[in-house]
């Protein structure tokens, strides 16, 4: 029979099993999880129940009586803030206990106490998806912009080709006239190139008849020069006699 066993001692004197149990339900309604062993986890629940029942009253005596055994204001304040919101549907079953195996060293059992939210759940839930649309939204507009740029580059690609090929097509059209020249050039008429010869032949005649008139010139200059120096020679003994 479990006669007057309502709390476990633990080991500890009531003074030191008070305080740590303080100590975890101030830490446990600040980070919202917290690990401990199987039978402080269990025994917390009721620490924390306790509380919650409390701030969902929300009353001066209800935050004095909450300020008494919790070590931080901030949490207080906070706990009486949320605890409408976070356990309005909620009659009891406020925490959670998961186990999450033994400790290593002595092996002792530990578990994850953390409290249950309902509303919080649901907020969660709907900014999970508005940041889901909001990142569709962005991926949206990213494929949109990565099809315009596809676009645009498609655009400079086709204008470029079409400059190359009028170049090409240009190049073809002065070949093909530098081609058809040549074979006109080569398909010209004897009679042409006899006319086109005949002024060849006349300058070679005019050239020749200047060369025969400077030596017929450079002759009798040089015929005078022999003469005057047959008539010296004559006059020379003529003197002497």
């Amino acid at each position: 029979m479990r006669h007057r066993k309502a709390s476990l001692k633990l080991n500890r004197t009531s003074s030191h099993r008070e305080a740590m149990f303080r100590n975890m339900v101030t830490s446990l309604f600040k980070h919202d999880r917290i690990k401990t062993t199987d039978v402080k986890a269990k025994e917390l629940r009721r620490w924390a129940d306790n509380l919650i029942t409390l701030a969902k009253r929300n009353d001066v005596h209800a935050r004095r009586q909450a300020l008494s055994i919790l070590r931080e204001k901030e949490v207080v304040h906070k706990l009486f803030a949320e605890a409408n919101e976070k356990y309005a549907s909620r009659s009891g079953g406020y925490t959670r206990i998961v186990k999450m195996g033994r400790r290593p060293g002595d092996a002792a059992p530990i578990s994850m106490v953390e409290l249950i939210f309902t509303e919080g759940d649901k907020k969660k839930r709907t900014k999970k998806k508005k940041v889901a649309k909001a990142t569709a939204a962005k991926r949206k507009v990213a494929k949109k912009t990565d099809v315009k740029e596809e676009s645009r580059v498609e655009e400079t690609e086709t204008k470029k080709s079409d400059t190359e090929e009028a170049q090409t097509d240009e190049d073809d059209k002065k070949a093909e006239q530098i081609s058809r020249d040549v074979k006109k050039v080569e398909q010209v008429s004897p009679d042409d190139k006899a006319v086109s010869s005949e002024p060849d032949t006349d300058s070679e005649d005019a050239d020749k008849n200047e060369n025969d008139q400077t030596l017929e010139t450079v002759e009798l200059e040089a015929s005078g020069t022999e003469e005057k120096q047959s008539e010296d020679d004559q006059k020379k003994p003529e003197t002497k006699e």
